[in-house]
């Protein structure tokens, strides 16, 4: 292959390496008004009065909005980007009188400049009745106090969401008789695991400006990962029909998930249709902490039974899920903490998968890369690595035992049949390059410090099968070149570029001579966006398509031109040649042709949705030491082999893993959401709240074990997700061999280890 395969460069990579305008903030007008959110001090408040005079009387304050200026009565909808009908509850207002969660919005203001936005924010005042909240989300479900007690409250989808119960989504599935095996099993695990919210900590904050158009309708400029989403969303906020309404991304400076809720784009789009006027609105990293969209918290409980042998015979787990203050993805994250957790056992004679989301006085969590598999994993992962040791059975040597093969049946993975799998080669190839029979379980390097290894494996998909829409076009330019026109956001992923080798693959020609253009609602052909892993799978394969119909429209053309029939012509991605007289013309030529007196178009439009998801594989192990007298964790290496089907750029494909990977550890080790008794978030900036930095992530190595996808673009399947979900589970049984911890809540400190061994060794339990 020439293209597909190749480690290209991004098509974009030098002008963000020179620092080019290409960021919202960077091509926003000069003019736009400020914009800025009054926020809720209180987890639950009903407002009684709002006094906006003085702050209106702020030199250059253009307009203070607040729930009186929105229908309390209208029809509510949902920040969450997916296609409609959207599962999520329709259970948001632009403004709202009753305010769920400390940092809920309360009033707009806007004005010439920040400042006086800032003195007119500090001159609102408002008065709350303060209501008693829902902190804990273990007390949630059936409440007395609920979160949304209101008549207009909606859900579109049968979700099990029922508003007077505090529940945003529940649901039940199974194979086989799960308590029978389980009482025929000669051990049963049955544990509780505990991850927290994370914050997606992108680098480009939450932004949007708008204008007016010459048409007046509204133009909104995001950076979003779902223009066409956005467009709706933005149309039912407003009250407007959706042709007044064009959603415009820039470059993205990092996404992972958060924007693909609709987090921001609401309130300067109310400003600018009420004003006619252009507006701005850049959260704060303190906003995009506090009020933004992090990973669902979630409680896995899970009962897994094997024989001494080491075959899992049943799963049993049940998820309970926090969705905050808002339904933002809660009915859809869940499923995939069993739906992507219990598949890799695909051996077990039995499965049962429970799940609630719940309402509570919490900042709204949203959809985060991996989205909910990361925590099933995690539960079912740590729970096959005590299993292990409860066997004395090497980990890696259990899971070969039990794991998923290719042409399997995947009965809690939708029934799906697994058609590419490499996993095995995966286990084997992480056991080789890790130097497991060495390493394992822990060496004591002496002065307190000891080294010691973990695994885990981790499978995700390649899209929502039987929903996502992937569409592109491609047409044929002057001199020859292409342009490629797409509704898929390219959030530094480098989905341009790969999409643009696809297409150069099928073409013959070089990645340079075709440009790619998007994302905008105006131009773009429809696609359900950047998210659930699809970019590369779906849109991909409607780039694929669409290129081989232009190859047989530019040969019909260059068959006309040369006087002989289309089925006589080839074409090398250069010339039109007739096989029979050895003719050519070339692509230049034939497009100079088409712009006079030509019926034959020399463009073509795809759109491509999948009836299943292929799920990507990884195994990943990790190799920490830990100093025992601090509880400090350094994470010495990490080694990742992934089946992601053909690599299109491995080169973009390694990063990915080494980016999943750099989050998967930092969710292990250091990120936490944690509230006050008053619902307030104590890490408001990254002052507080950790993130890894290239000191915390000693050397990762990424190796491809392929397998082929017949149903991918050249054999292609996704790597966005999956990346992040193994180093959970393989720290924490790397920290357990260490200390003799099992740790079943993140993230592990220090200060965790510290005083859990103290309280072991108190035991004598602990290892050293």
């Amino acid at each position: 292959m020439r293209t597909v395969n190749q480690p290209i460069r991004k098509k974009d990579a030098m002008q963000l390496l020179t620092g080019q305008p290409v960021y919202v903030n960077d091509v926003a007008p000069e003019n736009c008004l400020i914009v800025k959110l009054l926020r809720s001090p209180h987890q639950n408040a009903w407002i009684e009065e709002i006094k906006k005079d003085t702050a209106l009387k702020v030199p250059g304050i253009e307009a203070v909005f607040t729930w009186e200026d929105v229908p309390q009565d209208g029809p509510r909808f949902t920040l969450a980007g997916q296609t409609y009908p959207e599962p999520s509850p329709q259970d948001r207002l632009v403004l709202d009188r009753h305010v769920r969660f400390v940092g809920d919005p309360v009033a707009i203001v806007a004005g010439k400049d920040e400042k006086c936005v800032d003195r007119a924010l500090r001159m609102i005042k408002v008065k709350y009745k303060v209501l008693d909240a829902v902190s804990d989300f273990r007390t949630a479900k059936d409440n007395p106090i609920l979160v949304h007690p209101e008549e207009n409250w909606e859900a579109l989808c049968p979700v099990g969401a029922d508003n007077k119960r505090n529940l945003c989504a529940h649901d039940e599935c199974g194979q086989g008789d799960v308590e029978a095996v389980l009482k025929d099993c000669d051990i049963v695990l049955e544990r509780t695991f505990h991850t927290k919210a994370v914050q997606q900590s992108m680098m480009e904050s939450f932004r949007t400006f708008c204008t007016i158009d010459t048409y007046g309708r509204l133009h909104v400029v995001s950076s979003t990962q779902i223009v066409f989403h956005c467009r709706r969303i933005i149309a039912k906020a407003l009250g407007i029909p959706k042709s007044k309404v064009r959603v415009e991304k820039t470059r993205i400076g990092g996404g992972f998930g958060a924007k693909q809720t609709a987090v921001i784009e609401i309130y300067p789009a109310f400003v600018t249709w009420k004003t006619k006027k252009p507006s701005k609105l850049v959260f704060s990293r303190k906003e995009c902490m506090t009020a933004s969209s992090p990973r669902h918290e979630m409680e896995m409980h899970i009962r897994l039974g094997a024989m001494k042998n080491g075959r899992v015979r049943a799963i049993d787990l049940y998820t309970l899920s926090n969705t905050g203050a808002y339904g933002e993805h809660g009915p859809t994250t869940v499923g995939l903490s069993g739906h992507k957790s219990i598949p890799i056992y695909g051996k077990a004679e039995a499965f049962r998968f429970v799940s609630d989301v719940v309402y509570t006085n919490q900042m709204s969590a949203g959809a985060y890369r991996g989205y909910g598999a990361t925590q099933g994993l995690y539960a079912v992962e740590t729970t096959v690595n005590e299993l292990a040791e409860m066997l004395h059975m090497d980990p890696i040597r259990l899971r070969l035992l039990n794991t998923v093969q290719e042409g399997d049946v995947m009965p809690a993975y939708y029934g799906e049949t697994n058609t590419s799998c490499a996993l095995d080669r995966c286990i084997e190839k992480v056991k080789e390059m890790n130097h497991w029979d060495e390493k394992y379980p822990y060496r004591d390097m002496g002065n307190g410090k000891v080294r010691s290894v973990g695994m885990g494996l981790a499978m995700q998909g390649s899209c929502i099968s039987g929903v996502d829409v992937g569409s592109a076009a491609l047409k044929m330019n002057d001199e020859g070149f292409y342009t490629l026109r797409i509704g898929a956001a390219d959030m530094g992923t480098g989905c341009d570029t790969i999409l643009a080798q696809i297409a150069a693959e099928v073409l013959e020609c070089s990645i340079d001579d075709v440009t790619v253009f998007g994302a905008d609602t105006d131009a773009s052909p429809y696609d359900s966006g950047s998210y659930a892993s699809s970019t590369t799978f779906v849109t991909g394969k409607a780039v694929e398509q669409a290129a081989h119909e232009l190859v047989a429209q530019i040969c019909k053309l260059g068959a006309q031109i040369l006087g002989c029939e289309k089925e006589e012509v080839t074409f090398d991605g250069e010339y039109v040649i007739c096989e029979q007289t050895g003719k050519r013309v070339s692509r230049a030529e034939i497009v100079t042709v088409s712009q006079c007196g030509c019926s034959i178009p020399l463009e073509a439009t795809c759109t491509h949705s999948s009836p299943t998801s292929p799920p990507p594989f990884m195994a990943g192990a990790a190799e920490i030491e830990v100093d025992l007298e601090t509880g400090e964790v350094e994470v010495l290496q990490y080694a990742a082999a992934v089946d992601c089907g053909t690599p299109i750029n491995p080169n973009l494909a390694r990063v990915q893993a080494e980016g999943g990977i750099l989050q998967g550890i930092g969710m292990t080790l250091m990120e936490n959401v944690t509230y006050n008794e008053k619902g307030k978030i104590l890490e408001n900036s990254f002052m507080q709240y950790k993130i890894p930095t290239r000191q915390d992530i000693g050397h990762i190595r990424v190796e491809f074990e392929s397998s082929y996808e017949q149903q991918g673009p050249f054999g292609a399947k996704s790597i966005g997700e999956v990346v992040l979900n193994t180093p959970l589970p393989a720290i924490t049984a790397a920290v357990h061999n260490a200390t003799g911890l099992w740790f079943r809540e993140l993230p592990i400190t220090p200060e965790k280890i510290v005083m859990g061994r103290k309280n072991c060794l108190d035991k004598q339990e602990c290892l050293s």
